[in-house]
Protein backbone atom coordinates (compact mmCIF):
# COMPACT_ATOMS: atom_id res chain seq x y z
CA UNK A 1 0.00 0.00 0.00
CA UNK A 2 1.24 3.52 -1.00
CA UNK A 3 1.30 6.44 0.55
CA UNK A 4 -1.84 7.93 -1.53
CA UNK A 5 -3.58 4.25 -1.21
CA UNK A 6 -3.18 4.45 2.83
CA UNK A 7 -4.85 7.83 2.97
CA UNK A 8 -7.29 7.67 0.69
CA UNK A 9 -8.41 4.60 2.58
CA UNK A 10 -9.18 6.51 5.77
CA UNK A 11 -10.42 9.03 4.42
CA UNK A 12 -13.10 6.93 3.09
CA UNK A 13 -13.79 5.31 6.40
CA UNK A 14 -11.40 1.89 5.59
CA UNK A 15 -8.99 -0.51 7.29
CA UNK A 16 -5.47 0.16 6.75
CA UNK A 17 -2.26 -1.87 7.15
CA UNK A 18 -1.42 0.98 9.61
CA UNK A 19 -2.69 4.79 9.66
CA UNK A 20 -0.72 7.33 8.11
CA UNK A 21 1.99 9.03 9.69
CA UNK A 22 3.41 12.91 10.07
CA UNK A 23 4.73 15.01 12.34
CA UNK A 24 5.79 18.62 12.23
CA UNK A 25 7.27 21.75 13.68
CA UNK A 26 8.22 25.69 12.59
CA UNK A 27 11.60 25.45 10.97
CA UNK A 28 12.13 28.74 11.58
CA UNK A 29 12.94 29.96 8.10
CA UNK A 30 10.26 32.37 7.55
CA UNK A 31 13.59 34.88 6.70
CA UNK A 32 14.25 33.12 3.34
CA UNK A 33 12.69 33.01 0.66
CA UNK A 34 9.63 29.92 -1.21
CA UNK A 35 12.18 27.94 -2.91
CA UNK A 36 14.80 27.40 0.02
CA UNK A 37 11.44 27.00 2.50
CA UNK A 38 10.21 24.16 -0.18
CA UNK A 39 13.31 22.57 -0.19
CA UNK A 40 13.97 22.42 3.53
CA UNK A 41 10.26 20.83 3.47
CA UNK A 42 11.07 18.58 1.53
CA UNK A 43 14.40 17.22 2.80
CA UNK A 44 12.61 17.29 6.16
CA UNK A 45 9.29 14.91 4.59
CA UNK A 46 11.94 12.73 3.07
CA UNK A 47 14.29 11.81 5.46
CA UNK A 48 11.85 10.82 8.05
CA UNK A 49 9.91 9.04 5.12
CA UNK A 50 6.30 10.30 6.17
CA UNK A 51 2.94 9.17 4.40
CA UNK A 52 1.74 12.73 4.19
CA UNK A 53 2.99 16.32 4.41
CA UNK A 54 1.63 19.36 6.48
CA UNK A 55 3.59 22.28 4.90
CA UNK A 56 3.76 24.81 7.91
CA UNK A 57 3.62 28.43 6.66
CA UNK A 58 5.29 30.80 8.73
CA UNK A 59 4.75 34.12 6.27
CA UNK A 60 2.13 35.96 8.41
CA UNK A 61 -0.89 37.75 7.50
CA UNK A 62 0.65 40.93 6.45
CA UNK A 63 -0.35 44.48 7.73
CA UNK A 64 -1.91 47.71 6.26
CA UNK A 65 1.49 49.37 5.23
CA UNK A 66 2.91 51.70 7.60
CA UNK A 67 0.77 50.47 10.27
CA UNK A 68 3.07 49.27 13.18
CA UNK A 69 0.20 48.04 15.42
CA UNK A 70 -3.61 47.94 15.39
CA UNK A 71 -4.89 49.80 18.33
CA UNK A 72 -8.25 51.91 17.17
CA UNK A 73 -11.43 51.68 15.05
CA UNK A 74 -9.31 53.31 12.61
CA UNK A 75 -6.18 51.14 12.34
CA UNK A 76 -9.34 48.09 11.99
CA UNK A 77 -10.98 50.22 9.15
CA UNK A 78 -7.27 49.71 7.62
CA UNK A 79 -7.39 46.46 7.17
CA UNK A 80 -8.78 45.88 3.59
CA UNK A 81 -8.91 43.45 0.95
CA UNK A 82 -5.41 42.80 -0.72
CA UNK A 83 -3.98 40.40 -3.74
CA UNK A 84 -2.19 37.89 -1.44
CA UNK A 85 0.27 37.69 -5.01
CA UNK A 86 1.68 41.26 -3.53
CA UNK A 87 1.86 39.63 0.20
CA UNK A 88 4.64 37.72 1.43
CA UNK A 89 2.04 34.69 0.89
CA UNK A 90 3.77 34.65 -2.11
CA UNK A 91 6.44 32.96 -1.06
CA UNK A 92 4.14 30.14 0.17
CA UNK A 93 2.70 29.64 -3.11
CA UNK A 94 5.98 29.47 -4.28
CA UNK A 95 7.05 27.01 -1.72
CA UNK A 96 3.75 25.01 -2.63
CA UNK A 97 4.44 25.05 -6.60
CA UNK A 98 7.65 23.75 -6.05
CA UNK A 99 6.15 20.94 -3.52
CA UNK A 100 3.64 19.85 -5.89
CA UNK A 101 5.88 19.17 -8.58
CA UNK A 102 7.69 16.63 -6.45
CA UNK A 103 5.10 14.73 -4.74
CA UNK A 104 2.51 15.09 -7.35
CA UNK A 105 1.29 11.14 -7.43
CA UNK A 106 3.73 10.45 -4.69
CA UNK A 107 1.80 11.68 -1.87
CA UNK A 108 -0.27 14.47 -0.82
CA UNK A 109 0.47 17.82 1.36
CA UNK A 110 -1.59 19.83 3.73
CA UNK A 111 -1.03 23.92 3.72
CA UNK A 112 -1.28 25.21 7.47
CA UNK A 113 -3.20 28.67 7.80
CA UNK A 114 -3.95 30.67 10.64
CA UNK A 115 -7.73 31.88 11.24
CA UNK A 116 -8.88 35.36 11.18
CA UNK A 117 -8.63 35.83 14.79
CA UNK A 118 -5.37 34.51 14.82
CA UNK A 119 -4.20 36.36 11.63
CA UNK A 120 -5.27 39.60 13.40
CA UNK A 121 -3.81 39.09 16.90
CA UNK A 122 -0.39 37.48 15.96
CA UNK A 123 1.52 40.64 14.29
CA UNK A 124 -1.28 43.18 14.20
CA UNK A 125 -3.17 43.61 17.30
CA UNK A 126 -1.28 41.64 19.62
CA UNK A 127 -1.56 42.77 22.67
CA UNK A 128 -4.26 44.73 21.79
CA UNK A 129 -6.59 42.30 21.13
CA UNK A 130 -8.87 41.63 24.10
CA UNK A 131 -9.77 45.88 24.18
CA UNK A 132 -10.64 45.82 20.41
CA UNK A 133 -12.85 42.88 21.02
CA UNK A 134 -14.57 44.65 24.28
CA UNK A 135 -14.34 48.33 23.06
CA UNK A 136 -14.95 48.29 19.48
CA UNK A 137 -16.57 45.05 18.90
CA UNK A 138 -18.46 45.81 15.20
CA UNK A 139 -14.97 47.41 13.92
CA UNK A 140 -13.47 43.83 14.94
CA UNK A 141 -16.21 41.88 13.52
CA UNK A 142 -15.96 44.04 10.60
CA UNK A 143 -12.20 43.32 9.81
CA UNK A 144 -12.71 39.62 10.92
CA UNK A 145 -14.95 39.76 7.90
CA UNK A 146 -12.60 40.79 5.44
CA UNK A 147 -9.73 38.82 6.67
CA UNK A 148 -11.80 35.72 6.23
CA UNK A 149 -12.13 37.48 2.56
CA UNK A 150 -8.45 37.27 2.11
CA UNK A 151 -7.93 33.90 3.63
CA UNK A 152 -10.61 32.04 1.41
CA UNK A 153 -8.53 33.46 -1.63
CA UNK A 154 -5.33 32.26 0.02
CA UNK A 155 -6.39 28.97 0.17
CA UNK A 156 -8.25 28.65 -3.18
CA UNK A 157 -4.97 29.44 -4.92
CA UNK A 158 -3.40 26.92 -2.63
CA UNK A 159 -5.97 24.09 -3.28
CA UNK A 160 -5.43 25.17 -6.98
CA UNK A 161 -1.41 24.59 -7.09
CA UNK A 162 -1.97 21.00 -5.66
CA UNK A 163 -2.27 21.01 -1.93
CA UNK A 164 -5.03 18.60 -0.62
CA UNK A 165 -6.64 20.38 1.80
CA UNK A 166 -6.18 23.24 3.93
CA UNK A 167 -5.11 22.65 7.66
CA UNK A 168 -6.62 25.99 9.46
CA UNK A 169 -5.77 26.41 13.36
CA UNK A 170 -8.46 27.81 15.38
CA UNK A 171 -8.05 28.84 18.92
CA UNK A 172 -10.89 27.43 20.80
CA UNK A 173 -9.91 27.32 24.74
CA UNK A 174 -10.83 28.85 27.76
CA UNK A 175 -7.26 29.57 28.76
CA UNK A 176 -7.09 31.63 26.03
CA UNK A 177 -10.70 33.30 25.76
CA UNK A 178 -13.78 33.07 27.07
CA UNK A 179 -16.54 31.15 25.45
CA UNK A 180 -18.64 34.11 24.35
CA UNK A 181 -15.75 35.74 22.73
CA UNK A 182 -15.05 32.76 21.11
CA UNK A 183 -18.57 32.35 20.02
CA UNK A 184 -18.69 35.77 18.90
CA UNK A 185 -15.04 36.87 17.35
CA UNK A 186 -13.61 33.69 16.60
CA UNK A 187 -16.00 30.60 15.41
CA UNK A 188 -18.35 32.90 12.73
CA UNK A 189 -15.22 33.89 10.17
CA UNK A 190 -13.30 30.47 10.70
CA UNK A 191 -16.04 28.65 9.46
CA UNK A 192 -16.87 31.17 6.59
CA UNK A 193 -13.16 30.08 5.62
CA UNK A 194 -14.27 26.20 6.19
CA UNK A 195 -17.25 26.91 4.17
CA UNK A 196 -15.99 28.65 1.61
CA UNK A 197 -13.51 25.57 0.75
CA UNK A 198 -15.75 22.76 1.57
CA UNK A 199 -15.29 20.37 -0.85
CA UNK A 200 -12.66 22.04 -2.91
CA UNK A 201 -9.58 19.45 -0.83
CA UNK A 202 -9.61 16.12 0.32
CA UNK A 203 -7.82 16.70 3.61
CA UNK A 204 -9.24 20.06 5.00
CA UNK A 205 -8.37 19.82 8.88
CA UNK A 206 -9.59 22.18 11.63
CA UNK A 207 -7.01 22.25 14.19
CA UNK A 208 -8.78 23.36 17.18
CA UNK A 209 -6.11 24.99 19.27
CA UNK A 210 -5.24 25.10 23.12
CA UNK A 211 -5.74 23.12 26.29
CA UNK A 212 -9.41 23.32 27.58
CA UNK A 213 -11.41 23.48 24.28
CA UNK A 214 -15.03 24.30 23.50
CA UNK A 215 -15.04 21.16 21.70
CA UNK A 216 -18.94 20.44 21.12
CA UNK A 217 -19.03 24.35 19.53
CA UNK A 218 -16.60 23.51 16.90
CA UNK A 219 -17.94 20.17 15.64
CA UNK A 220 -20.09 21.19 13.37
CA UNK A 221 -17.16 22.57 11.02
CA UNK A 222 -17.21 21.80 7.66
CA UNK A 223 -14.19 19.43 7.52
CA UNK A 224 -12.88 16.22 6.71
CA UNK A 225 -9.87 16.04 9.84
CA UNK A 226 -9.92 17.13 12.99
CA UNK A 227 -6.79 17.77 14.91
CA UNK A 228 -5.97 18.71 18.66
CA UNK A 229 -3.89 17.84 21.45
CA UNK A 230 -6.39 14.57 22.37
CA UNK A 231 -3.39 13.78 24.50
CA UNK A 232 -3.20 16.20 26.57
CA UNK A 233 -4.59 16.68 30.06
CA UNK A 234 -7.75 18.01 29.10
CA UNK A 235 -8.83 15.86 25.81
CA UNK A 236 -11.35 15.11 24.43
CA UNK A 237 -10.32 11.88 23.45
CA UNK A 238 -10.19 10.57 19.61
CA UNK A 239 -12.73 8.19 20.02
CA UNK A 240 -15.31 10.61 21.79
CA UNK A 241 -14.93 12.76 18.80
CA UNK A 242 -14.79 9.86 16.18
CA UNK A 243 -18.10 9.39 17.78
CA UNK A 244 -19.33 12.93 16.97
CA UNK A 245 -17.98 13.85 13.53
CA UNK A 246 -18.37 11.85 10.42
CA UNK A 247 -14.70 12.37 9.05
CA UNK A 248 -11.72 11.32 10.70
CA UNK A 249 -9.71 12.67 13.62
CA UNK A 250 -5.84 12.86 13.26
CA UNK A 251 -3.66 12.38 16.72
CA UNK A 252 -2.39 10.34 19.09
CA UNK A 253 1.39 11.84 19.58
CA UNK A 254 1.56 14.07 22.44
CA UNK A 255 4.21 16.73 20.83
CA UNK A 256 4.92 17.94 24.30
CA UNK A 257 6.88 14.49 25.01
CA UNK A 258 8.74 14.16 21.69
CA UNK A 259 11.88 16.17 22.08
CA UNK A 260 11.53 14.75 26.10
CA UNK A 261 11.67 11.55 26.42
CA UNK A 262 13.39 8.08 25.62
CA UNK A 263 12.87 6.47 22.32
CA UNK A 264 11.80 3.50 23.88
CA UNK A 265 9.01 5.67 25.74
CA UNK A 266 8.12 6.75 22.36
CA UNK A 267 7.80 3.70 20.61
CA UNK A 268 5.53 2.18 23.45
CA UNK A 269 3.35 5.51 22.90
CA UNK A 270 3.03 5.46 19.16
CA UNK A 271 1.47 1.92 20.24
CA UNK A 272 -0.47 3.15 22.52
CA UNK A 273 -2.04 6.28 20.18
CA UNK A 274 -2.74 3.65 17.66
CA UNK A 275 -5.02 1.60 20.14
CA UNK A 276 -6.69 5.05 20.78
CA UNK A 277 -6.94 5.94 17.28
CA UNK A 278 -8.70 2.68 16.20
CA UNK A 279 -8.51 1.03 13.15
CA UNK A 280 -10.75 3.37 10.77
CA UNK A 281 -10.85 7.01 10.05
CA UNK A 282 -7.54 7.84 12.15
CA UNK A 283 -4.31 9.67 11.46
CA UNK A 284 -1.06 9.33 13.34
CA UNK A 285 0.11 12.55 13.86
CA UNK A 286 1.35 15.39 16.94
CA UNK A 287 -1.81 17.14 18.66
CA UNK A 288 0.15 20.65 17.70
CA UNK A 289 3.39 21.57 16.49
CA UNK A 290 6.86 19.83 18.29
CA UNK A 291 9.44 21.57 19.52
CA UNK A 292 11.88 21.90 16.13
CA UNK A 293 15.07 21.22 18.43
CA UNK A 294 14.08 17.25 18.68
CA UNK A 295 16.66 14.76 18.41
CA UNK A 296 16.35 12.82 15.00
CA UNK A 297 16.55 9.55 16.32
CA UNK A 298 14.08 9.95 18.42
CA UNK A 299 11.47 11.09 15.53
CA UNK A 300 12.77 8.27 13.58
CA UNK A 301 11.77 5.70 16.47
CA UNK A 302 7.96 6.91 16.20
CA UNK A 303 8.40 6.44 12.35
CA UNK A 304 9.42 3.03 13.29
CA UNK A 305 6.87 2.20 15.45
CA UNK A 306 4.25 2.97 13.51
CA UNK A 307 5.39 0.96 10.11
CA UNK A 308 6.10 -2.15 12.41
CA UNK A 309 2.42 -1.63 13.49
CA UNK A 310 1.63 -2.63 9.92
CA UNK A 311 3.62 -5.44 9.94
Amino acid sequence: MNKIERVDRVLNGEEVDRPPLSLWYHFGIQHAGGEQFARITLEFFKFYDFDFLKVMNDYFYQPPQGLDAVKTKEDLKRITPFDADQTDWRQQFKALEHISAELKGKAYFIDTVFDPWQSIRRNMAGENIEALMANEPEAMLEALDIVADNLIAYCKKSLAIGTAGIFMSVPAAGELMSRENFLRFVKPPAMKVFEAISGLGRMNTAHIHGEDLYFDDVLDFPVDIFNWWDRGPKGPSLQWVKERIPGCVMGGIDQKIVARTTREFLKNHVREGIELGGKTRFFLANGCSSDSWGYPPSMLAIVDAAKVAGK
